[in-house]
């Protein structure tokens, strides 16, 4: 009986190559590009893996709340060592600028002293605008003058902010400091030394500030008013956009607020996205991961762990104090590194 196998074989190559259906060996080129896309998509699903694991071992959907202050040892080892927020009650409630602080109080002791002030258009301080990334408008005036704006007895465009984060209350308001501790007792003991800073922070409903992470353990002290805190933890480092952008500033010409570059042409990585209201169509891989939401009242501390991701914003008028404590360069922050490396490698993969 005669084989004829081959020929049937050679009849179908031959009906694919003219209808277009015959599929040509690989160039070595398109090996590679298939190889990185399915390196990219493994690791896609390694990053959704850290990210859900870290929320089923060890995180909640919600910030915890502890009803008086955790001895050093358990602060360290339940929250610290496992980098998870916290808000403790009563945390403060020996601080006379709970019952002092208040706008009369500020304009008795502190009319005359000078205040840096953050000014911007839109309440959003060190923040993407455009292609830029725009600091704000710094500006000198008397404490009394800031009170003014605040009680709206000046009228003033833009949204003007107390933010500067040198440590102003120890340096710029000592008057202030001993209506507060200039460290927190047990949270010195715990981390072995006191605060790099302790920041003063006033404004109103309109000041925002922008997606962000610090390499500090903050403990943020609400004394007036209240905090809204949108959270990210480390893991979710794949999920949050980041872009590289022009560094500006505002300045108000003649009654405008414009954009003015900076004239060495400094660029800045930074979060582009708005967590208040997100643009998934351009950001989708943001919406893989939940926000963790709280709400920080008056005498009531917020523990932000290093390396958080966070966007703030207030209601009405706040009044609030944060100690950082330098953070420690131990193997979380090993990790984080090395996870955001990944990420900035796969991104400059994607777009070759």
């Amino acid at each position: 009986m005669m084989d004829t196998g081959g020929k049937e074989n050679a009849d179908t190559d031959a009906s694919r190559c003219l209808n277009g259906s015959f599929s040509q060996p690989h160039s070595e080129q398109e090996v590679v590009e298939e190889e990185e896309e399915a390196a990219m998509s493994s690791l896609e699903d390694c990053f959704r893996h850290l990210a859900q694991e870290a929320r089923e071992l060890y995180l909640s959907p919600e910030v915890p709340r502890l009803s008086h202050p955790p001895t050093p040892l358990e602060f360290y080892r339940d929250y610290v060592t496992p980098n998870r927020p916290v808000i403790i009650e009563n945390a403060f409630n020996d601080f006379p600028a709970l019952a002092k602080w208040s706008i009369p109080y500020f304009r008795e002791r502190l009319q005359h002293k000078i205040l840096t002030v953050a000014v911007t258009p839109n309440g959003y301080a060190d923040a993407v605008c455009g292609d830029h990334f725009v600091l704000p408008e710094e500006r000198e005036m008397t404490f009394s003058s800031f009170l003014d704006i605040m009680e709206g007895n000046s009228e003033q465009k833009g949204v003007y902010y107390v933010q500067k984060q040198n440590s102003n209350l120890t340096l710029d308001l000592k008057e202030l400091v001993e209506d507060i501790r200039e460290d927190i007792p047990w949270a010195s003991e715990a981390f072995g030394h006191k605060p790099d800073a302790v920041n003063f922070w006033m404004g109103g409903r309109e000041a925002v500030t922008s997606m962000h992470k610090d390499h500090y353990e903050n403990l943020y002290c609400v004394i007036q008013g209240a905090k809204k805190f949108i959270l990210h933890p480390p893991t979710d480092r794949p999920f949050i956009p980041y872009g590289s952008y022009s560094q500006a500033a505002y300045k108000e010409v003649d009654g405008e607020f414009q954009i003015v570059p900076d004239p060495e042409g400094h660029t800045v990585p930074w979060i582009a996205i708005d967590p208040l209201n997100p643009d998934l169509n351009r950001y989708p891989k943001y919406g893989e991961v939940d926000q963790i939401r709280c709400t920080v009242h008056p005498g009531e501390m917020l523990y932000l762990p290093s390396l958080w991701f966070h966007h703030v914003s207030q209601e009405d008028q706040t009044v609030a104090v944060n100690y950082w404590y330098d953070m420690e360069y131990d193997i979380k922050y090993n990790y984080f590194s090395a996870l955001e490396k990944m990420v900035n490698c796969k991104s400059t993969i994607g777009k070759r």
